[in-house]
């Protein structure tokens, strides 16, 4: 597996040398967009939440939120109450983006979203165990390591930007150009088998029927020809289909 922390430290060190001979550059605004770099390696749980705090209301705003009494609320709403209303201890909200985009998303700090484009496309067995798949990766940690990039990229963007006298920390567009990242973060084969069987594992605690991941795979794989905006972040399909149904018949 890629180490982020060199990924974060090559990518400062590139960035400093870029910026070696722009003779207008603001010194203090440089140095504090090399400390955000530095700092993106060890960002606190404290750091996580804030950023993802700050990220979830940004894309909030940015989206049509499916009504309370709207028929996608109240169908998650009652996926939610299967799932449960924690990640590692994390509160969790819920809510629906009106949009035909095929997509759902969870950050660290509790927020699942889900793309009302999903939802017309699978039945609730199979929203449940994306929507159990996504939280897995907040519970897994791997979020907060996907977050260290999308951080340290924003980080470095402003250091370019530093030549103009912009100061050198999220806000504005940078914050959307992060939160982008954030919920289009690619994760290792690894990452993404470890959060199938999450949600294989939690469901089968709850004693639900765990058999929507390998149908919402298999309607994702064709969807454009296996080419929708969640696979391009979550490779081989039919591989992890195949995975989870083997789970299935032995029964672990």
């Amino acid at each position: 597996m890629k180490s982020y922390r060199f990924v974060i430290a090559a990518s400062a060190c590139a960035l400093f040398a870029a910026c070696s001979n722009v003779s207008n550059v603001n010194p203090t605004a440089l140095i504090q967009s090399g400390q955000q770099a530095a700092q993106a390696a060890t960002l606190s749980d404290a750091d996580v939440r804030a950023l993802t705090d700050k990220s979830c209301a940004q894309l909030d705003s940015e989206n049509q939120i499916a009504a309370a009494n709207s028929k996608y609320q109240k169908r998650l709403n009652k996926i939610a109450a299967q799932l449960g209303n924690n990640i590692n201890g994390v509160p969790v909200n819920y809510k629906v983006y009106m949009t035909k985009d095929v997509n759902a998303w969870a950050m660290a700090n509790g927020c699942v979203r889900v793309y009302s484009g999903l939802m017309d496309m699978m039945n609730d067995n199979e929203v449940r165990g994306v929507v159990g798949h996504e939280m897995g990766h907040v519970a897994l940690g791997h979020t907060k390591k996907a977050m260290q990039v999308a951080y340290a990229t924003s980080a470095a963007r402003s250091v370019a930007s530093s030549a103009g006298g912009v100061a050198g920390a999220l806000s504005g567009s940078q914050l959307g150009d992060f939160s982008e990242k954030l919920i289009n973060a690619q994760f290792s084969q690894t990452q993404e088998s470890a959060a199938d069987d999450y949600s294989f594992d939690l469901q089968k605690k709850k004693n639900l029927d765990p058999s929507g991941l390998v149908t919402a795979f298999n309607k994702l794989a064709q969807l454009d020809g296996g080419k929708s905006s969640m696979l391009s972040s979550h490779p081989a399909s039919p591989a992890r289909a195949q995975h989870i149904q083997q789970r299935i018949a032995s029964n672990q």
